[in-house]
């Protein structure tokens, strides 16, 4: 059933439901405490530095964000030979003992990857003030209050996600036969809903270049309402309203839902002409068998952003100025259309690289209150 959600309410509450419900890790599960460590090849220098990182519930073989994050962490093991370990999250109840068991596994920087590791993330950095960490995908907030908050030890990496967003939104809108897309995220967290924003943007733009009325489901942007699966992990969802979308006349579907989207992919694949923008990575070297579905992807170079975080750090220049990738620094972006190259019009690729000129060169502004914290 699509589910309509007050995204300010719900990202609350979400946040208050994960700080309350934390128990203690299944006894069968690896040992948060003994997290699993690994070397590159060492120098002098990188062998006293030890980067860490933890994942959300997602784990790191989510072909999203916590993989690509982690690709980072293993780059730098592999180029600058430092120490890395990690520890792989199946549920909410584990943040807080697996953030800890990096904090004393020694770990001379922890990653903790994306919105629902705030709050432990909070906690465990109040306590520990010469700690370095980084959170990804989410500004630093105060749980009582929701309040972003700056913290001398803790780097927030965000993403203007909004930019990328807008230009696959222009995207779609350009290649529609049945004059409906669609887009849905998992939950409504600030990570997912701007990329909605953009999308919804996008879409706009091209009806307003056009003269055109393609029409978006699943997202209103005034409003800040939409659908969500209520889940990143049942792929079955994602299916479901998938084909809710498809019944009411969408061919293009944008779900922001990490593994949740292979839903959508499966259900487009059962619908000619019908298709999926990925996000987070570039689905097109992800899922081989839904190549023939796959448009484009919003993507976030997160692999390169903490890659680069380590490297500072590890020569000495530590900053917790937030790192905010945008379409000008390459920290987001769109992929190639793949095998769907023929499908988008000559006209609608030249605006796309007119309109990302215009956002870099700062004459087109693409809003999003979830980016309110990265500007």
């Amino acid at each position: 059933m699509k589910k309509f959600v007050s995204t300010a309410a719900l990202t609350a509450a979400v946040a208050l439901t994960l700080a309350a419900c934390g128990e203690a890790p299944d006894d069968s599960k690896e040992s948060p405490s003994s997290p699993e460590t690994s070397t590159g090849e060492t120098t002098d220098t990188a062998a006293d530095f030890k980067g860490c990182m933890v994942s959300d519930f997602g784990g790191f073989d989510d072909n999203s964000f916590n993989e690509t994050s982690f690709a980072g962490l293993e780059r730098a093991a592999s180029e600058l030979g430092i120490e890395m370990a990690k520890a792989e999250s199946t549920d909410a109840g584990e943040y807080t003992s697996n953030v800890d068991s990096m904090v004393q596994a020694g770990c001379s920087l922890i990653f903790n990857v994306g919105f629902n590791l705030n709050d432990a993330t909070f906690a465990s950095a109040s306590d520990n003030p010469e700690q370095h960490y980084a959170l990804i995908d989410a500004a630093l907030s105060d749980p009582n209050t929701f309040e972003t908050v700056n913290f001398d030890n803790v780097k927030p990496i965000l993403f203007n996600t909004q930019e990328a967003a807008f230009l696959a939104g222009y995207v779609a809108a350009g290649v529609t036969t049945t004059g409906t897309v669609a887009t849905f995220g998992g939950q409504p967290y600030p990570s997912v809903t701007i990329f909605m924003d953009g999308f919804v943007d996008g879409v706009a733009k091209f009806n307003e270049d056009n003269g055109k009325s393609i029409k978006v489901l699943g997202w209103d942007k005034e409003k800040q309402t939409g659908s969500f699966t209520e889940t990143f992990d049942e792929i079955g969802k994602g299916k479901e309203l998938t084909e809710q979308f498809i019944s009411q006349g969408a061919d293009i579907i944008m779900p922001v839902a990490g593994p949740v989207g292979e839903g959508a992919m499966a259900a487009a694949k059962e619908h000619k002409d019908t298709y999926v923008i990925g996000v987070d990575t570039d689905a097109f070297a992800k899922y081989e068998q839904y190549q023939d579905i796959l448009l484009t992807s919003v993507v976030k170079t997160l692999d390169t952003a903490v890659f680069d975080t380590i490297k500072a750090t590890k020569d000495g220049d530590w900053d917790a100025t937030p790192y905010v990738g945008t379409l000008e620094n390459g920290g987001v972006g769109i992929a190639e259309f793949h095998n769907l190259d023929a499908k988008v019009p000559a006209e609608v690729k030249t605006k796309v690289e007119e309109l990302k000129a215009q956002i870099i060169a700062g004459d087109l502004k693409v809003e999003s209150p979830s980016a309110t914290a990265v500007k």
